[in-house]
């Protein structure tokens, strides 16, 4: 196999899919090595069956405002793999949703479930639909819209949806009904849930606990640990908030937070009260963070820009794709940075990343440290199965057991002669050899 022959070949099918086409010459530039290593791989296509998905699922969305007037969204789904396990992924609403990105991140996402080692394929979807400023019951026709197309492809058993930007439990409680509905089914079929109807404890936050508990973890391979230590953070949704909370509780101290009109540098650290009112601003629909920096003293609101210029021990970008370029991680490196570890899905761009790696600076790629999401969501898909719950407790050990298991996997994988752990190529290739594995067993299909 040779990476750049498989990436030409894409791009001339795919033109234009500039998210896919890295996400896929990421993974395939670290398993190349061991590809070549193993003729059974090559002899029965596993590459070339794995960066096309299985099936896209294109639809049109129509819904009514609460004036009446017909609005017209598209909604996708795209199924990648399901050799381990029914697919799974979350559901995105966001203006930005385009093909590209979905397949970006349902790639991703079959090597982040396998990861986990729960029996969980790979998939993605959602609609280019806004919900921001749209009212409770325009973003419930949406999703009853939305439902009528999609419920045919799904099932507990099938491809198992979840939440995404844009998507909370909200929305997941609108799509269920209308599911339920429509298929008389009380089932494990969405995760997300409400928790007055099968959801699972933690979850809103697992994301965020995950990053932290892997962070710990590769510390502890220089002999350190989060206690004391300063730690940026963008974004302020459901990941950051659950970073900022877990990495307090382990004594660490959290300065900042973002949002596209900029971000809050918070001294003193965020916590307590501080924690409570960044939820309150987040549920008021909007993404600004400056309202933060006028609620409390001290705090320094800078416009247009990201975290990345403030020093920290620490950095987690929690926001969004391709966020910190190679500028700012030449910030986190002159700033003294030691680990960057994703909360996101690919934030870091691989100028970026590549930079990181030159300088010894710990870092980890989202499908390894985000993992703890869709772990949670695997868990929750337990509890729907066996009709009961756990407590928090017990689902965070669980958790926090899966990210160990998903540091140690890395470090197998990706330890370098020099003692250096490249968590790229380790994620990248503990996750391909599962899934590839299991597809030959299966056959060609």
């Amino acid at each position: 196999m040779k990476t750049t022959d498989i990436v030409n070949d894409l791009e001339q099918k795919h033109p234009g899919e500039k998210e896919y086409l890295q996400a896929v010459t990421e993974v395939l530039e670290s398993i190349e090595d061991i590809y070549n290593q193993n003729p059974q791989f090559e002899a029965a296509g596993i590459v070339e069956r794995l960066v096309e998905p299985d099936r896209v699922i294109t639809f049109k969305v129509p819904w009514l405002d609460d004036e009446g007037k017909v609005h017209i969204n598209l909604g996708y789904r795209v199924q990648f793999n399901n050799a381990l396990g029914p697919y799974k992924g979350g559901l995105r609403f966001h203006p930005s949703v385009n093909l590209s990105i979905l397949k970006f991140l349902g790639f991703e996402q079959i090597f982040k479930n396998a990861l986990t080692t729960l029996p969980l394929g790979g998939a993605k979807g959602g609609s280019d639909f806004n919900p921001k400023g749209k009212s409770q019951g325009e973003i419930m026709r949406f999703c009853q819209a939305f439902m009528l197309e999609l419920w045919k492809n799904i099932g507990a058993e099938t491809d198992v949806p979840a939440g995404d930007i844009g998507v909370g439990g909200r929305e997941i409680g609108y799509l269920y009904g209308m599911y339920k509905k429509l298929t008389r089914q009380h089932t494990g079929v969405l995760t997300g849930k409400g928790l007055n109807w099968g959801g699972s404890l933690i979850r809103p936050e697992a994301t965020g606990y995950g990053v932290v508990y892997f962070t710990k973890e590769m510390l502890a391979t220089l002999g350190e640990t989060l206690e004391g230590k300063t730690i940026a953070v963008s974004g302020f949704g459901n990941v950051a908030w659950g970073a900022v909370r877990k990495a307090t509780e382990l004594g660490a101290k959290v300065v900042t937070l973002s949002g596209p009109d900029g971000y809050v540098y918070d001294p003193a650290g965020i916590s307590g009260e501080k924690i409570d009112y960044m939820l309150e601003l987040r549920a008021t629909n909007e993404d600004i963070v400056e309202p933060y920096a006028h609620e409390f003293d001290g705090v320094e609101f800078v416009a247009g820009r990201h975290p990345w210029e403030v020093k920290a021990d620490i950095a987690l970008p929690c926001a969004t794709q391709n966020e910190l370029n190679e500028e700012d991680a030449r910030h986190l490196i002159d700033n003294g940075c030691m680990c960057v570890t994703e909360g996101a899905n690919m934030p870091c761009t691989p100028e970026a990343i590549h930079l990181l790696q030159e300088n010894s600076i710990l870092f980890s790629p989202g499908k390894a440290s985000n993992a703890g999401g869709v772990a949670t969501s695997g868990l929750e898909m337990s509890q729907n199965a066996l009709k009961m719950n756990w407590t928090a407790r017990e689902v965070d050990d669980r958790l926090h057991q899966i990210m160990i298991d998903i540091h140690h996997s890395c470090v197998r994988y990706g330890k370098r002669p020099d003692g250096y752990v490249d968590y790229v190529k380790g994620a990248n290739v503990a996750g391909f050899l599962k899934v590839a594995n299991a597809m030959l067993d299966l056959g060609v299909l």
